[in-house]
């Protein structure tokens, strides 16, 4: 079985903009990232970001715009030999329509415990709003609940020790 880190987007990986970060433009990594990524995949844990992306079925922006910024982010993190695993994200807005896949329901990780054998007792979620914590809980992932933008090297070197 791997072990894994999971990820929400905004304001843990890229900076959180307070609105719906829409255009490549407005995607900006967070400068610790890089230095907290590295230490976990160092210590053997596969990167997965789950993120909810309502702006899409708002239209506030589109599945292009929004796989620009994965892309960038992607091909960031490999310039610096850090392989994201994997960035599952739910398009869909409550105020729009139901689903099994925004957080705080479990199912985007459900398919990444499938997909990749992750033990979920060996895993954790860092995120900025207790939804991102109660998704991991729901499937036995431990949580970090951090500060928008906050830096979680601190929490990587906690983890890994």
């Amino acid at each position: 079985m791997n072990k894994a880190i999971f990820l929400d987007r905004d304001g843990v990986i890229n900076k959180e903009l307070g609105d719906y970060v829409k255009q490549l433009s407005d995607f900006e990594i967070l400068p610790h990232v890089v230095e907290g990524l590295k230490i976990f995949q160092e210590n053997g844990f596969l990167l997965i970001v789950v993120t909810n992306q309502g702006g899409i079925s708002k239209q506030e922006y589109g599945r292009s715009e929004m796989e620009s910024m994965h892309q960038y982010l992607k091909q960031s993190l490999f310039k610096e030999d850090i392989v994201l695993n994997h960035i599952y994200y739910c398009p869909h807005h409550p105020n729009q329509s139901k689903c099994l896949c925004r957080k705080p329901a479990s199912l985007l990780v459900e398919r990444a415990l499938a997909k990749y054998q992750i033990d979920p007792s060996q895993s954790y979620f860092i995120g900025d709003k207790q939804r991102d914590i109660d998704c991991g809980m729901a499937v036995g992932v431990k949580g970090f609940l951090i500060e928008p933008n906050e830096n979680w090297v601190p929490i990587a070197q906690q983890i890994c020790q």
